[in-house]
């Protein structure tokens, strides 16, 4: 990784950079364009590089003799149309309020170096874009709200930044122009560092989307409170409860991509046994960064008895044969709508006879609970009917006392179950999380939807509550299910759930 060209110097004057990124933490986001900045004001270095400055000569040498690299007469995003929509229903739910939904900042992961950037669901949910520090603001008018999508332009060639700023486009690569952005996003753009003054002098009602831009928050301090705040986020989670047809077919596409993820690892379960869960790990990523963006949330490649942990993600542990692997991992598209399925494979290709007993459990509770998702149906029925079928096989094999309608009433079923048999999906792992409870779990389900069907068992190593060879087997079996008007469809369901369907996936994968 490269150094950035000069140390740094005291003495530089703030730029656009330095504001941007000050060491005040709380004033991190949006921040004032310094007086002079567009007419050659030198950029702030870095401590401890290998050139002592720029002189006159390179300045200007490097001013000149670059081609327009405008693109002209862009297309429009493919969701451009959705997410004009999308502004509309918001528009129409605050009218005469000014509504301002930022994508965030970068985020340091050591000294100099940054996370890779994500935008907020909210601001990518409404614009399509996912550029860093860009904010969408919706202004009141008589008729609805105007939007204007705030960015930084094209990193400037006047006074150095392209080359010499850390975020500067001979380092982290081309932005798009104002105009390019107007074209591609279908709202018009604007210089995000314009922005503050703006906030700071906006009059009438406000509401902020919180806890992505400090910067915008602190311009709008005294003009926005929490619980207003908290309804523009609840209402903007809700909406995203019915997915439209641009997001099914993004779904179907993570799913699709996913599903190639799985076939990867199984042809390479030899390899895993001869290193560790970070061979799952790594193999499933490639997948995900050659067809996605990246994977929609920590990979869990759990062999063995870290099956039983819900959340493995340390994914350092070994794979042996005769244990039985439990991946849980999902492709997110470069739309940002994530998969989330899980499968639970014999490292060496066959079940034991316990380990089949346990997985025909969870694939008969999977099962019920898929065939309760319909329009129409209680939220809660999909869960309670897996959950039914769960705690009739642990009484049928002895490990709680029945009757069935007493271990559900005392919930007894769930030192072994844990969690809940699924969330709703999308743009986030666990989508629309902010909803209020009784339009989520106390609501009803509707054509759009979509959510996982996930039963577990899981026997801890050290549960001496269940017979020995029970301990360390744990199950889960996941699927990404559409609501539709008629019923549902499993968006996944090319790949195998049944225990003899995965035996013969499995040999064929590896044979092939």
């Amino acid at each position: 990784m490269s150094e950035e060209l000069n140390p740094e110097n005291p003495e530089a004057p703030e730029t656009a950079e330095t504001l941007a990124n000050p060491e005040n933490p709380e004033e991190q986001g949006i921040a004032d364009a310094p007086e002079g900045a567009e007419e050659g004001e030198p950029i702030q270095q870095r401590k401890n590089g290998l050139y002592p400055g720029v002189s006159d000569e390179l300045a200007e040498n490097m001013r000149s003799g670059w081609a327009d690299t405008e693109r002209q007469d862009l297309a429009p995003i493919p969701q451009a149309s959705e997410t004009a929509a999308r502004r509309a229903a918001l528009s129409a739910r605050f009218p005469g309020e000014r509504l301002v939904i930022p994508a965030g900042n970068l985020k340091t992961r050591s000294n100099d170096t940054e996370y890779p950037f994500r935008s907020s669901v909210e601001y990518a949910y409404l614009t399509g874009n996912q550029t860093e520090d860009g904010v969408l603001v919706l202004e009141p008018t008589d008729t609805g709200h105007d939007a204007t999508i705030y960015l930084l332009p094209r990193s400037d060639r006047e006074n150095g930044e392209f080359w010499l700023d850390g975020q500067g486009e001979l380092w982290v690569g081309r932005r798009d122009s104002l105009t390019e952005a107007t074209q591609l996003y279908g709202v018009p753009a604007s210089d995000v560092r314009k922005l503050p003054d703006a906030l700071r002098a906006a009059s009438g009602p406000v509401r902020v989307v919180r806890g992505y831009d400090r910067g915008v928050e602190a311009a709008l301090t005294d003009k926005v409170t929490g619980e207003r705040d908290e309804e523009l986020r609840v209402f903007l989670s809700e909406a995203r409860l019915v997915k439209d047809s641009f997001e099914v077919g993004e779904l179907q596409k993570a799913v699709d991509s996913t599903l190639r993820g799985f076939e990867d690892v199984v042809k390479v379960l030899d390899r895993a046994q001869a290193t560790s869960e970070r061979y799952i790990e790594g193999t499933f990523f490639l997948r995900a960064r050659v067809e996605g963006n990246d994977i929609g949330y920590g990979s869990i490649c759990a062999s063995g008895a870290h099956a039983t942990t819900l959340h493995w993600v340390r994914n350092d542990g070994p794979v042996r044969a005769g244990d039985l692997l439990l991946l849980d991992a999902g492709v997110e598209t470069h739309t940002l709508y994530t998969a989330d399925i899980t499968r639970t494979l014999p490292v060496d290709g066959t079940f034991s006879e316990l380990q089949k007993k346990i997985y025909d459990a969870v694939y008969d509770a999977q099962e019920a609970g898929i065939a309760a998702v319909r329009p129409g149906a209680k939220y809660r029925e999909f869960h309670d009917a897996a959950q039914r079928v769960l705690a009739e096989r642990l009484v049928e094999w002895g490990l709680v006392e029945g009757p069935v309608e007493r271990v559900l009433e005392l919930g007894l079923q769930r030192r072994w179950t844990l969690h809940g048999t699924g969330h709703m999906l999308g743009m986030d792992v666990h989508d629309c999380a902010a909803a209020r409870t009784e339009t989520y779990v106390g609501g009803t389900l509707e054509p759009g939807m979509c959510l996982t069907v996930e039963p577990g068992l899981y026997f801890q190593a050290d549960d001496l509550t269940v017979p020995e060879e029970y301990r360390g087997i744990g199950v889960r079996i996941e699927d990404d299910i559409l609501v539709t008007e008629d019923g549902n469809v499993n968006l996944s369901a090319a790949l195998p759930r049944r225990s003899d369907e995965i035996e013969r996936w499995m040999a064929e994968l590896q044979q092939g």
